[in-house]
Protein backbone atom coordinates (compact mmCIF):
# COMPACT_ATOMS: atom_id res chain seq x y z
CA UNK A 1 0.00 0.00 0.00
CA UNK A 2 1.02 3.54 -1.11
CA UNK A 3 2.18 5.37 1.80
CA UNK A 4 0.27 9.09 1.92
CA UNK A 5 1.48 12.24 4.23
CA UNK A 6 -0.70 15.31 5.21
CA UNK A 7 0.10 17.75 7.47
CA UNK A 8 -2.36 19.74 10.32
CA UNK A 9 -3.45 22.79 10.45
CA UNK A 10 -2.35 22.85 14.46
CA UNK A 11 0.43 25.51 14.94
CA UNK A 12 3.28 24.25 17.16
CA UNK A 13 5.52 27.06 17.47
CA UNK A 14 7.74 29.42 15.47
CA UNK A 15 6.84 32.89 14.14
CA UNK A 16 5.16 34.23 11.30
CA UNK A 17 5.44 37.33 9.03
CA UNK A 18 2.58 38.60 6.69
CA UNK A 19 3.98 41.06 4.05
CA UNK A 20 0.99 43.32 2.88
CA UNK A 21 1.36 46.09 0.14
CA UNK A 22 -0.03 49.26 0.93
CA UNK A 23 -1.11 49.76 -2.86
CA UNK A 24 -5.20 49.06 -3.04
CA UNK A 25 -5.36 49.26 1.26
CA UNK A 26 -8.58 49.00 1.19
CA UNK A 27 -8.56 45.56 0.40
CA UNK A 28 -5.16 44.72 1.35
CA UNK A 29 -6.61 44.93 4.61
CA UNK A 30 -9.24 43.15 4.84
CA UNK A 31 -6.46 40.25 3.39
CA UNK A 32 -4.41 41.25 6.80
CA UNK A 33 -7.38 40.84 8.95
CA UNK A 34 -8.75 37.43 7.61
CA UNK A 35 -4.67 35.90 7.89
CA UNK A 36 -4.45 37.21 11.20
CA UNK A 37 -7.33 35.56 12.45
CA UNK A 38 -6.36 32.20 10.31
CA UNK A 39 -3.89 31.89 12.17
CA UNK A 40 -4.85 33.06 15.66
CA UNK A 41 -7.69 30.31 15.28
CA UNK A 42 -5.17 27.84 14.54
CA UNK A 43 -3.27 28.85 17.67
CA UNK A 44 -0.30 31.15 16.76
CA UNK A 45 -0.50 33.74 19.44
CA UNK A 46 -0.50 37.15 18.10
CA UNK A 47 2.53 37.86 19.54
CA UNK A 48 3.91 35.61 16.92
CA UNK A 49 2.92 37.20 14.06
CA UNK A 50 5.15 40.53 12.38
CA UNK A 51 3.16 42.42 9.87
CA UNK A 52 5.57 44.03 7.46
CA UNK A 53 3.98 46.64 5.36
CA UNK A 54 5.76 47.84 1.71
CA UNK A 55 4.45 50.06 -1.31
CA UNK A 56 3.17 47.28 -3.85
CA UNK A 57 2.93 43.62 -4.83
CA UNK A 58 6.00 44.04 -7.19
CA UNK A 59 7.91 44.77 -3.93
CA UNK A 60 7.02 41.67 -2.10
CA UNK A 61 9.38 39.35 -3.30
CA UNK A 62 12.41 41.50 -2.26
CA UNK A 63 10.84 42.15 1.38
CA UNK A 64 9.99 37.96 1.49
CA UNK A 65 13.07 37.13 0.55
CA UNK A 66 14.66 39.28 3.30
CA UNK A 67 12.46 38.00 5.92
CA UNK A 68 13.20 34.08 4.92
CA UNK A 69 16.92 35.23 4.83
CA UNK A 70 16.46 36.31 8.81
CA UNK A 71 15.86 32.92 10.13
CA UNK A 72 13.41 34.49 12.37
CA UNK A 73 10.33 33.02 10.75
CA UNK A 74 8.23 29.75 10.18
CA UNK A 75 6.15 31.18 7.28
CA UNK A 76 5.52 34.33 5.21
CA UNK A 77 2.25 35.15 3.43
CA UNK A 78 2.32 37.70 0.78
CA UNK A 79 -1.01 39.49 0.68
CA UNK A 80 -1.57 42.44 -2.52
CA UNK A 81 -4.01 43.27 -4.94
CA UNK A 82 -3.65 44.17 -8.30
CA UNK A 83 -6.42 45.36 -10.24
CA UNK A 84 -6.40 45.36 -14.14
CA UNK A 85 -6.13 48.96 -15.68
CA UNK A 86 -5.94 50.32 -18.78
CA UNK A 87 -1.93 49.35 -19.59
CA UNK A 88 0.08 46.53 -19.42
CA UNK A 89 1.67 47.27 -16.27
CA UNK A 90 -0.96 45.14 -14.37
CA UNK A 91 0.98 42.16 -16.23
CA UNK A 92 4.31 43.15 -15.72
CA UNK A 93 3.80 43.70 -11.91
CA UNK A 94 1.89 40.29 -11.36
CA UNK A 95 4.35 38.36 -13.19
CA UNK A 96 6.88 39.75 -11.21
CA UNK A 97 5.15 39.13 -8.29
CA UNK A 98 4.19 35.88 -8.62
CA UNK A 99 7.64 34.91 -10.41
CA UNK A 100 9.84 36.51 -7.28
CA UNK A 101 7.83 34.31 -4.55
CA UNK A 102 7.59 31.36 -6.62
CA UNK A 103 11.80 30.97 -7.16
CA UNK A 104 12.01 32.29 -3.18
CA UNK A 105 9.60 29.61 -2.62
CA UNK A 106 11.39 26.73 -4.77
CA UNK A 107 14.91 27.84 -4.45
CA UNK A 108 14.93 27.49 -0.41
CA UNK A 109 11.80 25.54 0.22
CA UNK A 110 10.25 28.09 2.88
CA UNK A 111 6.51 27.81 3.19
CA UNK A 112 5.32 31.38 1.06
CA UNK A 113 1.31 31.74 1.20
CA UNK A 114 0.72 33.72 -1.98
CA UNK A 115 -1.97 35.59 -1.29
CA UNK A 116 -1.91 38.34 -3.80
CA UNK A 117 -5.03 39.31 -5.70
CA UNK A 118 -5.09 39.62 -9.39
CA UNK A 119 -8.46 40.80 -10.60
CA UNK A 120 -10.03 42.68 -12.92
CA UNK A 121 -11.96 45.40 -11.04
CA UNK A 122 -11.95 46.33 -7.68
CA UNK A 123 -16.02 44.50 -7.16
CA UNK A 124 -13.51 41.07 -7.69
CA UNK A 125 -11.05 41.94 -5.50
CA UNK A 126 -13.69 42.94 -3.16
CA UNK A 127 -15.26 39.17 -3.13
CA UNK A 128 -11.96 37.83 -2.73
CA UNK A 129 -10.94 39.53 0.37
CA UNK A 130 -13.84 38.58 2.90
CA UNK A 131 -16.81 38.62 0.50
CA UNK A 132 -19.05 35.69 -1.24
CA UNK A 133 -15.62 34.19 -2.46
CA UNK A 134 -14.12 34.24 0.97
CA UNK A 135 -10.62 35.60 1.86
CA UNK A 136 -7.76 34.68 0.32
CA UNK A 137 -5.52 36.20 2.73
CA UNK A 138 -7.05 33.85 5.17
CA UNK A 139 -6.47 30.98 2.76
CA UNK A 140 -2.61 31.54 2.52
CA UNK A 141 -2.29 31.72 5.86
CA UNK A 142 -3.76 28.26 6.34
CA UNK A 143 -1.78 27.49 3.50
CA UNK A 144 1.55 28.37 5.02
CA UNK A 145 0.66 26.49 8.44
CA UNK A 146 0.20 23.41 6.79
CA UNK A 147 3.31 23.73 4.77
CA UNK A 148 5.38 24.41 7.96
CA UNK A 149 3.68 21.53 9.79
CA UNK A 150 4.45 19.04 6.56
CA UNK A 151 8.05 20.66 6.27
CA UNK A 152 8.58 19.47 9.38
CA UNK A 153 7.18 16.19 8.70
CA UNK A 154 9.06 15.92 5.31
CA UNK A 155 12.17 16.32 7.89
CA UNK A 156 11.77 13.50 9.91
CA UNK A 157 11.57 10.89 7.17
CA UNK A 158 14.79 8.36 7.26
Amino acid sequence: MAKEMQASLCHENGRYAIVAARFNEIVVERLVVGAREALERHGVPGSDITLVRCPGAFEIPAVTRQLVNSGRYQGVIALACVIRGATPHFDYVCAACASGLGSIAAETGFPIGMGVLTTQDMQQALERAGGKAGNKGADAALAVLELVNLRRALDGLD
